[in-house]
């Protein structure tokens, strides 16, 4: 499955009653939401104590793939082409690959 299909794919399950607008709105909170859950997990193993929940951490990470694909749908764009615009952006500030120096004198349009 390429990204754009599953961007295709996931959308069928879109609420179609939200606006443009609130599906943006609802992507954002979703990710915002979903993040947390993840982060939930990572802190449970990091500071608790707890066994790492890879497969708990794996849905979670769908979950932000799903939301993550409804705002590419709500900017319409495809979601390949946010995902190169990123790559572009990280080959053009880290040409040979991750540099400490690199990341803290990052200029103004490399952010």
């Amino acid at each position: 499955m390429t990204v754009n299909e599953y961007q295709t794919l996931a959308m069928t399950t879109l609420n179609p009653e939200l606006n443009q607008k609130e599906v943006l709105i609802n992507s954002v909170m979703g990710l915002c939401g979903e993040s947390g859950e993840a982060i939930d997990i990572v802190k449970k193993w990091f500071a608790q104590g707890h066994e790492l929940d890879k497969e708990h951490l794996a849905k979670e990470l769908g979950d932000i793939a799903w939301y993550l694909a409804e705002a590419a749908t709500a900017l319409e764009i495809p979601l390949e082409d946010i995902l190169q615009a990123n790559i572009n952006k990280l080959k053009k500030r880290y040409p040979n690959g991750f540099e400490t120096q690199k990341s803290q004198t990052r200029l103004r349009e490399d952010i």
